[in-house]
This record gives C-alpha cells, sequence and structure tokens, in this order.
C-alpha cells in the first residue's frame, strides 16, 4: 500500500514511556516505579477537578457541549479575554495542528528553533511545508529575526519556555522580536510552562490578552496538562484575535473534547490554591537538580519549566544513563532522539527525586 509522500520524511513522535511498560518490560511492581518523563504534576490534579470527573462520570453516554461555553466563559474572565477569542482543543497540540493546516502549505515555510517540541515540525512536514530551524538549540532571536528576513515564513513557533531545554525568552525581547514581523506571518506564541516561568521571573511571563491586542497575527497556547494535573483528560486552549480563531474552527472537528474533560478543566481553573501548591513544590525541588548537576560536574539548562535537562560528555552515554535507570524503575526522558547527549528530567516529589539522586550515583559508582 502507497501512502502520502510527505510521511516519508516524518520521524514518529516518541513520547515518554508509560508506567505500564515498565512493569510488563521489568516486572517491576507498579508502585515501585516513578515517572519523570513526561512533565506531569506530581502532586497530581485539583481534588475539585476529580470530584467533577466522577460527578460527570453518570453523563458518559451524553456528547458534551460542543460550544464548550461554561469553559470558554471562565478562561475568557481568567485572562480578561473575549470567549469568542478562545478555541479548545484536546491538547494544545491540537491546536498547533489548526494553525499548521489554516495557515500552510507544500509551498509554505515554517521557522523554529533547532531544539524544540517536535510536534511543530510533524504537523508542518504533513502538509509538505518547508521546515526552517535556527542554528542555535535554544530561542536566540536574533536568529530568529535573521531568518524570517531571509525565508519570510508562514508561521514562526516560539515556545516560551521552551521544551524539551528549559530556557526561557523574556517578553520584553519577545515583543520587540514580533514588531519586526509582517502581520500575514502567524506568530504562535507556546506556553504550555507559562504557568511555571511567571512563577519564577515574572519578566518571563506573556500576557494573552497584551499580546493579542498588540499583535493581530499571535495566538497563545495554553494548556491544563501540566501545572494543572490534566494530562491525561487532554485539554488545551488557544487565544488570538477573532479573525484567527474563526479560521481555525473551521477545522474544528465536533466534540474534539470530552464531558469529563470539559468538567474537569472548568474545576481545575478554579482551584488556583492547588495550582500555587504545585509551583511552590517545583521551586523547591529545582535547587536539589541544579546542585546535584553542579556537584557531577553536568552542564544543564537553568529551568523556567518543571523540568531540568543535563548534558553530558563522552564517555557518559545518555542513552545508557536511561536505560539503566528504565530498569530500575526510573523513567525519564532520553533525549537522543534530538541529536543530543542529554536527558531531561521533570521535578516530582522530595521523595521521588531523592529515589533519583540515589540511582543515578549508583550508575555513576557502578561504572
Amino acid at each position: 500500500m502507497t501512502f502520502n509522500t510527505t510521511l516519508d520524511s516524518i520521524k514518529t513522535y516518541e513520547a515518554g514511556k508509560p508506567i505500564e511498560l515498565v512493569v510488563r518490560e521489568f516486572g517491576i511492581p507498579e508502585n515501585e516505579i516513578v515517572k519523570l518523563a513526561s512533565n506531569e504534576n506530581p502532586l497530581g490534579a485539583s481534588p475539585k477537578a476529580i470530584e467533577a470527573i466522577i460527578q460527570n462520570a453518570c453523563n458518559a453516554h451524553l456528547y458534551p457541549d460542543d460550544s464548550m461555553f461554561a469553559l470558554k466563559k471562565a478562561l475568557s474572565q481568567f485572562y480578561k479575554v473575549q470567549s469568542n477569542e478562545i478555541i479548545i482543543g484536546s491538547g494544545s497540540d491540537q491546536i498547533i495542528e489548526f494553525c499548521i493546516h489554516a495557515k500552510a502549505n507544500q509551498k509554505s515555510k515554517i521557522l523554529m528553533a533547532k531544539t524544540t517540541f517536535a510536534m511543530y515540525e510533524v504537523y508542518a512536514k504533513a502538509v509538505g511545508a518547508e521546515v526552517i530551524r535556527t542554528a542555535s538549540h535554544q530561542h536566540n532571536l536574533k536568529e530568529f529575526l535573521e531568518s524570517y528576513q531571509q525565508h519570510k515564513p508562514e508561521i514562526i513557533f516560539l515556545c516560551i519556555p521552551n521544551n524539551p531545554l528549559g530556557e526561557c525568552l523574556d517578553s520584553k525581547e519577545t515583543f520587540d522580536f514580533l514588531k519586526q514581523v509582517d502581520e500575514n506571518c502567524l506568530i504562535v506564541i507556546d506556553g504550555a510552562y507559562q504557568e511555571y516561568a511567571k512563577a519564577k521571573d515574572s519578566t518571563k511571563a506573556i500576557n494573552p490578552k497584551t499580546l493579542i491586542e498588540i499583535f493581530p497575527n499571535a495566538i497563545y497556547l495554553g494548556t491544563f496538562s501540566k501545572a494543572y494535573g490534566l494530562g491525561g483528560m487532554r485539554i488545551g486552549y488557544g487565544i488570538a484575535q477573532q479573525e484567527i480563531i474563526q479560521a481555525l474552527l473551521k477545522l474544528r472537528p465536533p466534540f474534539n473534547l470530552t464531558t469529563l474533560s470539559l468538567a474537569a478543566a472548568l474545576e481545575a481553573l478554579k482551584d488556583q490554591e492547588h495550582i500555587q501548591k504545585s509551583l511552590q513544590n517545583n521551586l523547591m525541588q529545582m535547587p536539589s537538580f541544579e546542585g546535584f548537576a553542579k556537584e557531577k560536574g553536568f552542564l544543564y539548562t537553568p529551568s523556567y519549566t518543571n523540568f531540568i535537562t543535563y548534558y553530558f560528555e563522552s564517555p557518559l552515554d545518555s542513552t545508557q544513563i536511561a536505560d539503566y535507570l528504565l530498569q530500575r524503575g526510573m523513567i525519564i526522558r532520553n533525549l537522543a532522539s534530538y541529536g543530543l547527549n542529554a536527558i531531561r528530567i521533570t521535578l516530582g516529589t522530595h521523595e521521588q527525586n531523592k529515589k533519583f539522586f540515589t540511582l543515578f550515583e549508583q550508575y555513576l559508582d557502578e561504572r
């Protein structure tokens, strides 16, 4: 059977390994496995969100409100924008796909950092667009501007802060860059980890309302999968001026969220106390990871997210390290697929992090 030739250049996205896989392959009891691979909130979802899921389970046979009125209204009040300036997706990556299909084709160019969220490239190549990457792994706006001026892309992706590396552009330098971009170029600001960045440094905060008021060609993406602890519910959103939202809505399939997802997201948004606990845990745990890297002589990216990236030099090998940890029930993310000798570790609870350090020490001692 033949398939669309655009698939030839696409690599299958590698998600973080699930706990179930480790149970099957290594026979480790599920309660002994620690997953620090997919940047999930170690404190879990808000108890109020979980209760909403339970209460709405009896309505699982009913289609959800396809207008998503209640969640849009809550988000509009939270961000002080209009409900018709919001689109809801099955994860923010679905809205990334909408953006590319709405704007790009086989003649298009799409600009992004050398190392950033892999699905930008997957969706770009799926429509036959040319992917332009900067020379630096991290976001360098001088390189972005040079590439923009040379290639005139239809879409620019800025991941603020950046996954999988963790660095974060300042909002001022970001806005200064956007002022130099033509209004017909769609700017996608991926704010999946913005809650963590804002908690650490207010100069990193991107205000969606301010963004779309100044730049009619920009869309801000947010998610309930990270700080809100609802990765399993798959809820993302985009905020932009009506012209962009109306174009994207033409691509949205009906009922693209579940009744349970909508209920959970609504309650999670209300429970900002739980979010603050989650952010505080992250801020408390980060210094131990930075200190461990300094003690062992590893390079790392100062992170504005809920994860940290360690870089290694030979003879240390990220694949060997990841495999060693995996076989002992510790799941982290190997970044070899990005061409990096590096691993990304989600910050967990104090006990989970302690187990990571113990196993890593054990690996180094056994070498």
